[in-house]
């Protein structure tokens, strides 16, 4: 997967260390989880915070030599924040409502939660994120708040089997990022990843490459 990354870098001109591989553990084993851990893996993603947190406990004692990292990259409800000062980064802040109920917890934690915007670029129905009009109009929000901080966007493209179909999607979100200046793009999963490297991705979500070769 490294190596994958490594080729799109190339293409484009970019440092691999610039991109980090997030592993989506969604679905998977404690044994499966530990195995990636052996191989040097310590970002990893879940899509629902009580699955995190019962798979985070199976796996805190595999690795030593330094703490995972968890990144929440599934729809967060507001009831669930109160449990999300675990993660790393969250990659789905998708609502003014949601902001305003991590800045509450945030609060009372003495906590700051840094964050992605979920934007819905492709527009399906389906998806969840922000429209691309309303993205500045929520970084606006947050950018009101003491406890959480937007530190990029996230977006997931429509499935195709020719991985090119996704690039006009990840273009929109790179340019988006560079009109509000934003450091961070998590974008791209197994199918699609190099493309979205290609385009800017800091970040790659992939779980099927990794878990099922």
């Amino acid at each position: 997967m490294r190596e994958r990354i490594a080729s799109a870098c190339a293409r484009s001109g970019r440092d691999p260390s610039s991109v980090k591989l997030v592993a989506v553990t969604k679905g998977r084993t404690p044994q499966q989880v530990r195995a990636l851990l052996r191989a040097g893996q310590r970002d990893l993603a879940e899509n629902r915070v009580q699955a995190w947190r019962a798979l985070a406990d199976e796996v805190a004692d595999a690795v030593a030599d330094e703490p995972l990292r968890w990144h929440l990259v599934g729809h967060l409800q507001r009831n669930k924040v109160r449990y999300c000062h675990g993660f790393e980064l969250i990659h789905s802040l998708d609502s003014e409502r949601l902001a305003l109920a991590l800045e509450a917890e945030g609060s009372r934690q003495g906590h700051v939660f840094r964050t992605l915007i979920q934007v819905n670029v492709s527009g399906e129905v389906s998806k969840y994120g922000v429209e691309p009009a309303q993205a500045e109009d929520l970084l606006g929000v947050v950018g009101g708040l003491e406890h959480v901080r937007v530190e990029g966007l996230m977006t997931m493209a429509p499935y195709h089997d020719d991985a090119e179909r996704a690039r006009p999607v990840f273009s929109s979100l790179r340019v988006l990022a560079e009109r509000t200046e934003l450091a961070e793009l998590s974008m791209g999963m197994s199918g699609d990843l190099e493309v979205a490297v290609e385009e800017g991705a800091t970040l790659v979500r992939v779980g099927t490459a990794l878990f099922e070769p």
